[in-house]
């Protein structure tokens, strides 16, 4: 099953922010033997988020979106969302009494009482505002809910509410996908070759062992390593094995100079 990943802001194509979103993904479908099969940066631009979401919903992925699911003008995900799946924005009554009580617990904290029906306070229900049939993702930052649409999650852009969330979504909804898949990467540093002659070897194990993937990650080298390429072969641990035994012997016969890494 694939996971894919859709982040979206203008500051992060602007690079007014750097995004960490990725790695951080990256890193927690690691930690669950799971691995991310795309991903995407889309900018704060409604007919883009909701083209895009259209294919994604059409597919069987599992997707994690961040960005875009607040209340100012710039944030157009909840519509998009709705619009893709063509369905209208409802108010999610419980995710109206989050923000309440999250309203009212900011209120009493600044030793004040809260006007729920004041308008900056009915501006923030829009936050509730999800495509109809959604579920809430909880909030354990704010209390203010992210929502889930058909194998679709989505969250604020912020990472310290973003990221508990999305595990929040793995460990409840897909904690039987963990580690279903054993995996295994080896690989070694090969110096001052062609990625060219190596061509034809990566070519015959990809043919020879078809549970394997090989890759090839050309450096040029800097003042501390010479040029190099990360030769190495990753997928189903007992063809992985043998498959590394193999490369590093037909290396050998190339003649090249080579290191595990």
């Amino acid at each position: 099953m694939t996971i894919g990943l859709i982040i979206i802001g203008d500051e992060i194509l602007s690079g007014r922010r750097v995004d960490q979103h990725f790695p951080k993904v990256v890193q927690m479908l690691a930690a669950r033997g799971l691995q991310l099969g795309w991903a995407e940066i889309l900018p704060d631009d409604p007919e883009r988020i909701t083209s895009t979401l259209k294919r994604s919903f059409a597919s069987d992925d599992i997707v994690f979106c961040c960005g875009g699911i607040g209340a100012t003008p710039d944030d157009h995900t909840r519509q998009a969302a709705a619009d893709a799946l063509g369905l209208p924005l409802v108010l999610h009554e419980q995710g109206k009494r989050n923000i309440q009580q999250r309203i009212v617990q900011m209120a009493q904290e600044a030793g004040q009482t809260a006007d729920l029906d004041s308008a900056e306070n009915q501006h923030r229900l829009k936050m509730a505002e999800f495509a109809e049939g959604a579920a809430l993702i909880p909030n354990p930052y704010n209390n203010i809910a992210g929502f889930a649409l058909r194998k679709h999650y989505f969250v604020p852009g912020f990472p310290v509410m973003a990221w508990p969330m999305l595990e929040w979504v793995l460990d409840n909804h897909y904690a039987d996908l963990f580690n279903r898949e054993p995996r295994l990467e080896e690989s070694v540093l090969v110096y001052e070759a062609a990625e060219s002659a190596l061509t034809p070897l990566m070519v015959a194990i990809e043919r020879q062992y078809p549970r394997v993937k090989v890759f090839s990650l050309p450096s040029v080298g800097d003042a501390e390593t010479r040029r190099h390429i990360e030769l190495g072969v990753k997928g189903e641990p007992v063809q992985t094995a043998t498959a590394f035994i193999q490369l590093c012997d037909e290396l050998r016969k190339l003649n090249v100079e080579f290191k595990p890494t």
